[in-house]
């Protein structure tokens, strides 16, 4: 989980700062005055605290100048007061807020403004068929329980599952990838494939609805830990960094950590978010699992999330060819259940080496 220092001057500022963030965040509560005992600041840190002590303010200025160059440092000032502005600035301060703070607006600070991501562009929802439309909206419902810690709506996840069975079964994926691939959000876009192609395989190795219906769902929550993923990190134009992709490999264990407190997760959906990176040879994440260890079920749906981040579109790089995609997948070798590759093969009809 995500470490932030709250350093709060009453145990009041504490209290509330805790309550605001507690399951999305690791909370370390401080004093200022007691900062010599803290450990050195990570990658967030909220600052609730009087800035007319001088002693106080050179504290705080020494144990920041030890955060890392990408931390985000939030203070919470009186929006009227221009010199504790000013004096945050000089300390070390990344952005502000003013009382009393919202939860959407403090997390919207730290973890960077996912609203653009969950909107998507008019144009995208416009050309959108109805199942696309209620597919996007429960993986928004998903990312908004691992974000905001909102409620689950059971009745949204499915409906959606129903209709996207419903349109695969009725025109295949074509459509559905073709379409989904317009989105300009390649973490909602991933989200969206993934869950397509869940869902055709699911029918081409002859799952009854139910179990179909399972695999929709494990691809609309499967990624999202991503939630609690800084968004430039996520949406970066560009390949990421050895740094940022040991960031990336944590989103499973966020998003195992996001349902612990929801009631109704079935047991292979938990398995899914927390092990679909796993391979069979134990070369995967988090957990280095080996084949006797994962289910079918996490075998399919690693295998559509490969493949499905293989044909998304990036402003960086060309999307893989279908066709070229499932090469790369039979290239993997022991890491994945050749069975179920040779079957997914079948998913990909005669377009596929176009697109």
């Amino acid at each position: 989980m995500n470490q932030l220092a709250a350093i709060c001057d009453s145990p009041e500022n504490a209290q509330r700062v805790h309550g605001q963030l507690k399951g999305l965040f690791d909370i370390q509560c401080v004093s200022p005055d007691r900062l010599d005992e803290a450990q050195p600041p990570g990658r967030y840190t909220v600052v609730v605290a009087n800035l007319n002590d001088l002693d106080r303010v050179r504290g705080l200025r020494h144990w920041l100048t030890q955060k890392p160059k990408d931390g985000k440092v939030i203070f919470v000032t009186d929006k009227g007061s221009r010199l504790d502005r000013v004096r945050a600035w000089a300390i070390g301060a990344t952005d502000f807020l003013h009382p009393p703070v919202d939860t959407t607006a403090l997390l919207t600070k730290l973890y960077g403004d996912f609203q653009p991501l969950v909107r998507g562009r008019p144009e995208f929802c416009d050309a959108a068929s109805p199942a696309i439309v209620a597919a996007l909206e429960s993986v928004q419902a998903a990312f908004a329980l691992a974000w905001l810690g909102a409620p689950f709506d059971q009745t949204v996840i499915d409906h959606a599952t129903e209709a996207i069975i419903d349109q695969v079964q009725e025109e295949g994926l074509a459509s559905w990838i073709e379409t989904v691939r317009k989105h300009h959000s390649h973490t909602y876009q991933h989200s969206l494939l993934v869950t397509g192609l869940a869902v055709g395989f699911g029918l081409q190795l002859g799952f009854s609805r139910a179990d179909t219906k399972r695999l929709s769902f494990a691809g609309i929550m499967h990624d999202i830990g991503k939630a609690r993923i800084p968004v430039s990190i996520l949406e970066k134009p560009g390949p990421l960094d050895e740094k940022e992709m040991d960031v990336i490999r944590q989103h499973p264990l966020f998003g195992w950590e996001a349902l612990q407190s929801v009631s109704g997760i079935p047991a292979e959906i938990m398995d899914a978010v927390l092990h679909h990176h796993e391979y069979l040879d134990g070369t995967g994440y988090p957990h280095g699992l080996t084949a006797a260890e994962i289910s079918d079920f996490v075998r399919i749906l690693t295998i559509v999330d490969i493949f499905g981040a293989l044909i998304e579109r990036r402003c960086y790089k060309p999307a893989s060819t279908c066709e070229a995609a499932f090469q790369i997948l039979l290239n993997m070798g022991p890491r994945l259940d050749k069975d179920l590759v040779r079957e997914f093969r079948a998913v990909l009809p005669a377009w596929a080496g176009r697109m």
